[in-house]
Formats: structure tokens, C-alpha cells, sequence
């Protein structure tokens, strides 16, 4: 079963349900109208609007056979403040993670700058340009055997 959060936020995933929100921030609404702007069947508008049911952000309210819809924000309210706690943790995690690479950073700096300097050496070439020949692991190069042929 999901939480009244994963609802929410599955509701807010997909931009046709937060159209239709943002037309229900106007005011009440029928279905026909909210499904007015969209190139869509009436049903799939339909399924949108019991997706946003389900996570309390539309209210219905049924007068003689029309059924008006409205926003309820509470649901925002409560994801709000998760997106905020979670904000708060990952915020205080980065701090630290920062801290700790700058010192290490600053740890590096200092050994680096007790080191001596590297021995500048003279810039001619000691072989010539071209590709690097590949040596045998143990310095010799491998006969190749042919099946059939006599080692």
C-alpha cells in the first residue's frame, strides 16, 4: 500500500495532472471542463483526475448529477515538509563532505610544498617518434604455434 506522500508525489509526476491542478488553483471545475484543453479522451482526463483523488489534492462534490472538482493543498503542505527535512539532512551531509575535502585538500597543499622540486630533465628525445612496440611480460617474444606443426 502507498503512503499518502508516495501518492502525492506520484500524483505531481506527471505535468497533465499538474495542469489540471493548476486550472483548479482558478476555482471549482466539471470534468468536461478540465479535460476541455487537452487532446485526450474524456476517460483518460478521468483516470488523471481518480489519480489525484487518491492523493487528497482533488475534492469532488457532487450537486444533482454534476460532480465539481476543487484543489486541496493539504497533501502539498505535507510533502513540502519532507522535501524540507530531506533537504536539511542532505544539506548538513554536504557541509561535511566539503569540510572534509578541504582539509584534505589542504593536507596535499602542505606536503607538496615540502617536497623538493622535481629535477628538470633535458628535452630531447631519447628515441624516436612513433608508435610504442608492445615487449612480452618476461622480456622475450612468443613463437607462435600452428596446430598440426611440429613444436
Amino acid at each position: 500500500m502507498r503512503t499518502t506522500l508516495d501518492q502525492t508525489l506520484l500524483a505531481l509526476a506527471d505535468p497533465t495532472r499538474r495542469a489540471i491542478l493548476r486550472r483548479l488553483l482558478e476555482g471549482e471545475a466539471r470534468v468536461t471542463e478540465l479535460a476541455q484543453p487537452f487532446e485526450m479522451a474524456l476517460n483518460s482526463v478521468s483516470k488523471h483526475i481518480r489519480t489525484l483523488e487518491r492523493a487528497r489534492l482533488v475534492r469532488r462534490r457532487r450537486v444533482g448529477r454534476e460532480h465539481l472538482l476543487s484543489f486541496n493543498a493539504e497533501p502539498l503542505g505535507a510533502a513540502a515538509r519532507w522535501i524540507e527535512t530531506q533537504r536539511g539532512l542532505w544539506q548538513a551531509r554536504l557541509e561535511a563532505l566539503d569540510a572534509l575535502l578541504r582539509e584534505e585538500t589542504q593536507v596535499a597543499g602542505a606536503k607538496n610544498a615540502t617536497r623538493p622540486a622535481p629535477e628538470t630533465r633535458d628535452e630531447t628525445p631519447s628515441a624516436p617518434a612513433g608508435p610504442r612496440q608492445r615487449k612480452h611480460p618476461r622480456g622475450r617474444r612468443r613463437k607462435h604455434h600452428r596446430p598440426g606443426a611440429a613444436p
